[in-house]
């Protein structure tokens, strides 16, 4: 069984489906025998990996039945619908409802290759996923779903799902987009320790040295690198921009297409080499194939990167500002990120201190300071007003207006910010605030984390931000809008959803590489807890 690529940490030997089935894999998802990618890399062996693969080898060739043979040999993933669509009219007690539907229990794994075989990775505690054809836990969404958790008492469920993340990250050396096989080359923004704080904030301090070392490992995964990359270049989610400057940009240990969306990939990179190589020239055409499989291997990096920042996608991270062909996600050092990794540097000086550890304590607050300043100098962008991110390839910064330039706000230490809220509240006023809510980005495009798209985690740091730096009639004032398009639309549907037309609030939100899901996790945490905080009702 091989390991994943690239990875400098003792992990569990993984074998993702592309391994298991191979050419049967890569026919399944170009012919699209199902509509959505990510069917097959869910779906379980109904016999030996072995005897469909032999079998799969007689029988392959111009006159076989694919969608046949998948279906004589495969078990489709289940998605329970059960209370999705409701008649209940309060909302409250629909989502009360709903974790019950929501939860999954302890899972074990059938080996490899045998009957059963499965991408879901075992996790020992129950779990909530975000619903629809997310049928497994995810990084980022579950501290907004533990945010409505709190609100529902489910504190236990909430801790259960702290441990499976520090179990995931004792097991494969940091937190995967999720628990599939195919999702352990790369993480999600890095919310761990804001997770640690919110069950610090219900159960004590105790919480802290409890899962220290977690977010250690946490941390060095995101550093990894460091102590050797050199000034004016990366190496996997780090980036040295000057002498004693590292900030970090998002990274997958992968550069092949991702499986659960393996044919869209194919082809956003055949358009991607296309296009870089119309203007040179070549030798040969061994040079030519040479530069085109080069090329390939780029976009599927700045893909999976892409991924890994849960903005997937957005024109943030297009080259053009326009066209996914043109993606660079991992030549850009994004402030969401870097912000993030201020608050776990925090979190960690905090915990030593309560551990007893002053030096260490001491040490990770000096290097959390140093951040804030490094994330001033390079994200702040004076001619916007605003917190954008950075080129460090181009040695720019971009003039993007983004919901990611609120996350400062909400996370850095408040000398950092002073004087910057006021001009950044009137940019956020002008270009991101609509009647729903919040825009992920004011370019209308059609991807899903752009216009006309709001999206339940942006509300909450954005509203956070506001309120934390004492704009708090603009943050209940973003509050009720998002609450009351979230209601509106339950009312008219029965659903909450994974993501909201802001803009439009009589049209469903759209964009991307699936139809929009319902379930919704984060948006269920995000409602309630904003409900429970400013006493918005139905």
């Amino acid at each position: 069984m091989a390991l994943i690529t690239g990875f400098s940490v003792a992990a569990q030997p993984i074998v993702t489906p592309d391994q298991l089935y191979g050419n049967l894999f890569h026919e399944v998802q170009m012919q699209r025998i199902f509509p959505d990618g990510k069917t097959f890399v869910d779906c379980t062996p109904k016999r030996p990996v072995k005897d469909i693969m032999y079998d799969y080898g007689l029988q392959k060739g111009p006159n076989m039945n694919l969608k046949k043979f998948v279906a004589d040999n495969f078990n489709l993933p289940v998605t329970p619908q059960l209370n999705y669509v409701t008649q209940e009219k309060d909302v409250v007690m629909h989502i009360q409802n709903l974790w019950s539907v929501l939860k999954r229990e302890p899972n074990s794994i059938s080996p490899a290759g045998g009957k059963g075989a499965s991408s879901l990775l075992p996790l020992p505690h129950p779990y909530i996923v975000p619903g629809g054809r997310f049928r497994e836990i995810y990084y980022w969404d579950s501290y907004f779903t533990m945010l409505g958790l709190k609100e529902s008492g489910e504190v236990q469920t909430i801790e259960n799902m702290i441990d499976n993340f520090a179990y995931l990250i004792q097991t494969y050396g940091h937190i995967p987009n999720g628990n599939r096989s195919y999702y352990v080359s790369r993480s999600q923004p890095p919310f761990f320790a804001l997770m640690v704080e919110l069950l610090a904030g219900i159960k004590g301090k105790d919480v802290y040295k409890k899962y220290l070392p977690a977010l250690l490992k946490e941390y060095q995964y995101w550093m990894r690198g460091s102590d050797s990359v050199t000034t004016g270049n990366a190496k996997f989610a780090v980036v040295k921009l000057g002498k004693d400057e590292i900030l970090n940009r998002y990274w997958d240990d992968n550069a092949t297409p991702r499986q659960e969306s393996y044919r869209e990939d194919m082809l956003t990179a055949d358009t991607f080499a296309m296009n870089k190589m119309m203007t040179m020239r070549f030798a040969s055409q061994q040079a030519a194939d040479k530069m085109r499989r080069q090329l390939r291997s780029n976009a599927f990096r700045h893909l999976r990167a892409g991924a890994a920042s849960g903005w997937d996608f957005s024109t943030r991270w297009f080259a053009d500002g326009e066209h996914i062909h043109s993606i660079e996600t991992t030549n850009i050092i994004p402030v969401d990120l870097n912000s993030l990794l201020y608050q776990l540097e925090v979190v960690i000086a905090r915990a030593y201190q309560l551990s007893g550890v002053q030096a260490q304590s001491t040490a990770f607050l000096k290097k959390a300071n140093k951040r804030a300043l490094l994330i001033n100098k390079y994200c702040w962008n004076k001619t916007l007003g605003y917190y954008a991110d950075y080129h460090f390839a181009n040695q720019t910064q971009l003039e993007r207006i983004t919901a990611a330039g609120m996350f400062p706000f909400a996370l850095l230490p408040m000398q950092a910010l002073e004087g910057k809220m006021a001009i950044a509240k009137t940019v956020l006023q002008n270009h991101l605030l609509k009647d729903g809510g919040v825009l992920t980005t004011p370019v209308s495009s059609h991807q899903q984390w752009d216009a006309p798209n709001g999206w339940a985690p942006l509300q909450w740091m954005s509203i956070w931000a506001l309120d934390r730096n004492n704009e708090k009639a603009l943050a209940k004032d973003i509050a009720q809008r998002w609450c009351q398009l979230n209601v509106a639309v339950f009312m008219r549907t029965g659903k909450l959803m994974e993501k909201y037309n802001v803009v439009n609030t009589q049209l469903d939100a759209g964009g991307g590489e699936y139809p929009s899901q319902d379930g919704f996790g984060w948006t269920n945490g995000v409602l309630l807890a904003l409900m429970k905080k400013y006493g918005i009702t139905q």
